[in-house]
C-alpha cells in the first residue's frame, strides 16, 4: 500500500491510521510564510500546530511548578491520628462520597489518555493529572478510615463494589472533553472548598456547627488547591481552542453545559445517599453550580451567557461570507475576542519565560502566531 501524506486533527479526532501512513503533524515551515499577515488566513494544520506547541509548553511549565509548590504526600502530610471520630452522619457521607468519586481515577486517566494520545502535551499532562488525583483518592480513604465511622472491612468491600463498575467518557472527542473538564475541575474545586468551610466551622447550616475538624479542613483545602491548578491548565487549553477554533469550541461548550453532570454518579452504588448529603450540607447543588461554576467559567472564557451563546450559534449558521460560506460574525458577539487574544498571548509569554529559564528557547523557541481571522487582529 502506498504511504499517504496526511495531516490529522490531534485534538478533534481519534481515528486509527494504517501503520505505513505518514503523518505530517508539524510541517517544517509555517504554512502561511511569505503571506502578508493582514490578508492571510491560518490553515487548519497551522492552527493545530500552534495549539499543540502552546499546550506542550504549558505542560512543561505546569510540571515544574507542581513539583516545587504542591509536592505533598497523603499519608505523611496530615495528622490523621488527630482527626475527630464524632462527625455528623452527613459529613461522614460526604467523605465516603468523595472517596467513591476518586476511586475511578484509573478510568478517568486511562480513557482520556487514550483519547488524546496524539497530543503530547495533553496526554502527558493527563498522566501527571492522574498521579495527583490518585493521592486525592488516598486522602479520602485515610479520612474515611481515621474517622472510625467505617471499618477497614467496610472500606475494602466498598472499593470492590465501586471497581465492579466502570466509568466511561461522557464525550468521545478530545474537544468536548477539554471543555467538560474545565467545568468539572471548577466544580470539584468548589465542592472541596465548601466542605472545608464546614470543617472550619464556617457553614451557614446550624446542623453542622459541631463538625469543626482542623485535620479534615486542611485535607479539603489542600485538595482544592490541586483542583484549582487542574482547572487553570484546562482553562488555558480551552482558551487556545476558542482562539484558533471558535465555532467548534463554542458548540462544544454549549453541548457540555446543556448536559453537564459530575463524573461517576450513575455507577456509585449509594449515590442517592451521597447526593442527599451533598445537597443538605450546601456543598453542591443547582444554585452552587450556577453561581460558583457556570458563571465564573463563563467569565474566564469571556462568554456573555448561555442565552447569548445559543443565539450566536444559531445565527452564525445563517450568515454567509462573500464566498457563500458560513462565517462566525454572530459568534464574536457571544464572547470578548479581544480579551481571549490577550489571554492567549499572556499564556505564550509565560511559556516563553519558562523556556528561557531552562534554555529550551535556544533550540526550540515558541513563536506566537496571531490568528488573522479574528476581529481584533492587527
Amino acid at each position: 500500500m502506498e504511504a499517504q501524506n496526511l495531516t490529522i486533527d490531534p485534538l478533534f479526532t481519534t481515528q486509527n491510521l494504517e501503520e505505513d501512513t505518514t503523518i505530517e503533524l508539524f510541517p517544517d515551515n509555517d504554512l502561511t510564510e511569505g503571506t502578508p499577515e493582514s490578508v492571510r488566513l491560518l490553515s487548519r494544520e497551522e492552527r493545530f500546530r500552534q495549539v499543540e506547541r502552546a499546550i506542550y509548553g504549558l505542560y512543561r511549565w505546569y510540571v515544574a511548578r507542581s513539583q516545587t509548590t504542591r509536592n505533598w504526600n497523603p499519608e505523611a502530610n496530615f495528622a490523621w491520628s488527630e482527626m475527630r471520630h464524632d462527625h455528623s452522619p452527613d459529613v461522614v457521607m460526604l467523605i465516603e462520597g468523595f472517596f467513591a468519586v476518586e476511586q475511578y481515577v484509573p478510568d478517568y486517566t486511562s480513557k482520556i489518555v487514550n483519547l488524546v494520545r496524539r497530543s503530547f502535551g495533553r496526554s502527558h499532562f493527563q498522566l501527571r493529572w492522574g498521579a495527583e488525583e490518585e493521592r486525592h483518592a488516598e486522602t479520602w480513604e485515610n479520612a474515611l478510615l481515621y474517622s472510625r465511622r467505617r471499618t477497614p472491612a467496610y472500606i475494602e468491600q466498598y472499593k470492590h463494589d465501586l471497581r465492579t463498575n466502570e466509568w466511561n467518557l461522557p464525550w468521545d472527542d478530545p474537544l468536548h472533553m477539554v471543555m467538560y473538564t474545565v467545568f468539572q475541575e471548577r466544580a470539584t474545586q468548589m465542592n472541596y472548598l465548601n466542605f472545608a468551610r464546614i470543617a472550619k466551622g464556617e457553614s451557614s447550616e446550624p446542623a453542622y456547627k459541631n463538625d469543626v475538624d482542623p485535620v479534615l479542613a486542611r485535607a479539603c483545602s489542600v485538595l482544592a488547591i490541586d483542583e484549582a491548578a487542574h482547572y487553570a491548565f484546562f482553562l488555558e487549553c480551552a482558551r487556545l481552542m476558542l482562539y484558533y477554533f471558535p465555532e467548534e469550541s463554542l458548540e462544544a461548550i454549549y453541548d457540555v453545559i446543556t448536559h453537564f453532570a459530575m463524573p461517576a454518579q450513575e455507577i456509585i452504588p449509594n449515590w442517592n445517599d451521597v447526593a442527599e448529603a451533598i445537597y443538605k450540607t450546601g456543598v453542591y447543588g443547582p444554585r452552587e453550580y450556577q453561581r460558583n461554576v457556570l458563571l465564573p467559567v463563563f467569565a474566564n472564557l469571556t462568554v456573555v451567557g448561555r442565552k447569548a451563546l445559543d443565539k450566536g450559534l444559531k445565527e452564525s449558521k445563517a450568515i454567509p461570507d462573500t464566498e457563500g460560506k458560513m462565517r462566525l460574525t454572530a459568534l464574536f458577539e457571544t464572547f470578548d475576542p479581544g480579551l481571549i487574544e490577550e489571554n492567549v498571548i499572556r499564556l505564550h509569554d509565560k511559556v516563553v519565560e519558562y523556556e528561557v529559564s531552562t534554555g529550551r528557547d535556544v533550540v526550540d523557541p515558541i513563536r506566537f502566531q496571531r490568528n488573522p481571522d479574528w476581529p481584533t487582529a492587527k
